[in-house]
C-alpha cells in the first residue's frame, strides 16, 4: 500500500450501516476515497488493512443487495 493511500485511509470519514444498530459487532464501514475508490473495514478490526475497490465494484456489490442476490 502506497503512503499516499496509507494517510488518506487514516483521515478517511468512515461510516456504517443506519440499520446496523449499535450491538457493537460484526459491522462493515465504508469511506469514500480519492480517484472513485471507496475502502471496506471491518470494525472489529479497524486497524487491520482495509479492502479497497473501484466504485463500480462497490455499486455492482450495493445493487445486488438491494435485488437480494445475498439473501440466505
Amino acid at each position: 500500500m502506497s503512503d499516499e493511500l496509507a494517510d488518506e485511509l487514516a483521515r478517511a470519514s468512515w461510516r456504517k450501516a443506519s440499520k446496523s444498530g449499535s450491538n457493537g459487532g460484526d459491522c462493515l464501514e465504508v469511506a469514500v476515497l480519492s480517484g472513485g475508490r471507496v475502502g471496506i473495514r471491518d470494525t472489529e478490526a479497524p486497524e487491520k488493512a482495509p479492502f479497497v475497490v473501484r466504485s463500480a465494484v462497490w455499486d455492482a456489490f450495493v445493487d445486488g443487495v438491494k435485488k437480494g442476490e445475498f439473501d440466505f
